[in-house]
């Protein structure tokens, strides 16, 4: 096609179209990758295998073998999608290739939810190969949609259309999400019950959310045109085409010298970002002693806070520019990350905070033995020195053996939510039994307390306990936040956590957004899938 018309402004449908694919594919990354599949995949792999599978001559264990999944999947679209781009800025092929990756992504996290039609020894292998090819389609897809930013409108409306997109994502996320929460607070927790329909319900309504309201992309938003647009070519030809011009790029990179500096600095920022995200659910419930249901109540926050924030993020781009707002999110997430050191659990003043609560029992003269809701957000680890100390003290701790294991013994807490007796802790222990087994905590990442009998008011807790504090080289900062700050406003490390994700919502969507809209900028728009084919 000769003279096509490349820098045009936009057209309100199509960038409504655009946006709604953020919306629809966000639901995989929330309600699948981050808050449902990760625990049932560990579930089942843990029921075929136990700790650990032997897998091409390693010994892996179920996070292991996550990882490799999620690893393979964006190793082969980076090698892939320059080349891929390089043929897609030469034919119009942009909305074809976003078509069928979309359709590999959606269709596999829909395909997760045949999982339970395998034998249990295969669930696990049938996840993997669906989750691997979901995100091979996220990944890949996700190149050639922002490929069509540069083509949505001028590129004073850039930040306006990058910013919406990611808008319309995080709130799109966010509805799913909610649904599925209720869904399963109301089944489960609620009615008392656990359908095995229920998390294939999630994997297949979230495929079906990001494939409906990608069908709204592929409606309202036309194939860029393409100025000299090539013919067809065989594999062959298309192959040599991709690298000689790449090769080409290389060798131009002079001429391209600005963009791949901002290249580099995107790399390093970007992966300080998804480093903060993507490790702060464990930190929380790990190192903080946060609750699940505290952690996905953050997750819902940040992703309905980001959503307004990344349209603000648009205004003040208006009022100074693209690269200055941009500078402004980064030197925020410096500042959340700076503030995140202040995280600082409060001391425990109430014998219900304790993770193990020995209560006496008037109609029986014994201690009833139960776990608090926060032990049981931590689990009982299998690593071996922690199972050697359950086992020490089995008859005053209330746990229970986990029958997913068959090679050893392992125990678990006790539900505390539970209505059957096997999980509702009735055991008992003398008081002589339950002394030794206090003095026995200082290695341990736990606390405990005693009320009524003869034991009332005594506490035991752990060195490695989250509100243990002093022994780090910065555990100065959160100590002398915490008698400062949060002791006085009795803020709780769940308000904390609540206040930093917020922090970190309203600078998410305007920071990712503003990066790829300022790459945008900067590219060739007749190279924008090429370029874009880096930049994912």
């Amino acid at each position: 096609m000769q003279g096509a018309t490349l820098d045009r402004q936009s057209n309100p449908e199509s960038v409504r179209g655009y946006a709604f694919y953020d919306w629809g594919k966000s639901a995989f990354e929330t309600s699948v990758t981050t808050a449902v599949l990760p625990a049932w995949f560990a579930y089942l792999f843990l029921k075929a295998n136990g700790l650990e599978a032997e897998i091409l001559g390693r010994d892996m264990t179920s996070d292991a073998v996550w990882s490799v999944a999620v690893a393979i999947g964006a190793l082969l679209v980076a090698i892939a999608s320059p080349s891929l781009g390089v043929i897609a800025d030469r034919r119009a092929i942009k909305m074809w290739w976003l078509r069928i990756l979309t359709y590999l992504g959606a269709g596999s996290t829909i395909a997760l939810a045949f999982a339970p039609l395998f034998d249990i020894s295969l669930q696990w292998v049938w996840i993997f190969v669906m989750f691997l090819l979901a995100n091979i389609g996220l990944n890949g897809a996700g190149v050639f949609y922002n490929a069509l930013l540069p083509h949505m409108g001028t590129d004073d409306e850039m930040d306006a259309i990058s910013n919406k997109a990611f808008a319309y994502g995080y709130f799109g996320g966010g509805v799913l999400l909610l649904i599925h929460l209720l869904m399963i607070t109301f089944i489960v927790n609620g009615a008392g019950s656990n359908p095995s329909w229920l998390i294939p319900f999630v994997m297949a309504s979230s495929g079906a959310w990001w494939l409906g309201f990608a069908m709204l992309t592929f409606k309202y938003v036309p194939e860029p045109e393409i100025e000299n647009e090539m013919e067809s070519l065989g594999i062959n030809q298309s192959a040599k085409l991709a690298f000689s011009e790449l090769k080409k790029t290389f060798s131009e990179w002079r001429k391209f010298k600005t963009l791949f500096i901002y290249m580099f600095a995107y790399f390093l920022f970007i992966d300080g970002i998804n480093s903060v995200t993507a490790l702060a659910g464990i930190y929380g419930i790990s190192v903080l002693g946060l609750t699940t249901t505290a952690l996905i109540a953050t997750i819902l926050v940040i992703q309905f806070v980001a959503a307004p924030c990344a349209i603000g993020f648009t205004k003040l781009a208006e009022a100074t520019s693209t690269k200055s707002a941009l500078t402004i999110s980064l030197i925020g997430w410096v500042v959340v990350v700076t503030a995140a050191l202040s995280f600082a659990p409060l001391e425990l003043s109430q014998h219900s905070e304790y993770d193990f609560q020995y209560d006496w029992n008037e109609d029986t003269s014994e201690y009833d033995i139960s776990v608090g809701e926060t032990a049981f957000a931590l689990k009982l680890s299998v690593d071996e020195s922690e199972q050697d100390w359950a086992t020490k003290w089995l008859s005053v701790m209330p746990i229970h053996e986990d029958d997913n294991y068959d090679d050893r013994m392992i125990y678990e807490f006790n539900n505390p939510d539970t209505e059957s007796d096997e999980y509702r802790t009735a055991s008992t222990a003398d008081t002589q039994l339950i002394e030794m087994f206090f003095e026995d905590f200082s290695e341990t990442r736990f606390s405990a307390s005693v009320s009524g009998g003869s034991l009332d008011g005594h506490i035991a807790l752990g060195d490695e306990h989250p509100t243990s504090l002093g022994d780090g080289p910065l555990d100065f900062v959160p100590e002398t936040v915490r008698d400062k700050l949060w002791e006085p406003l009795g803020f709780s490390v769940m308000y904390q956590f609540l206040l930093l994700g917020c922090m970190a919502g309203a600078l998410l969507g305007g920071s990712q957004g503003l990066a790829r809209s300022l790459f945008g900028q900067m590219v060739p728009e007749t190279r924008s899938a090429e370029f874009f084919g880096f930049f994912g």
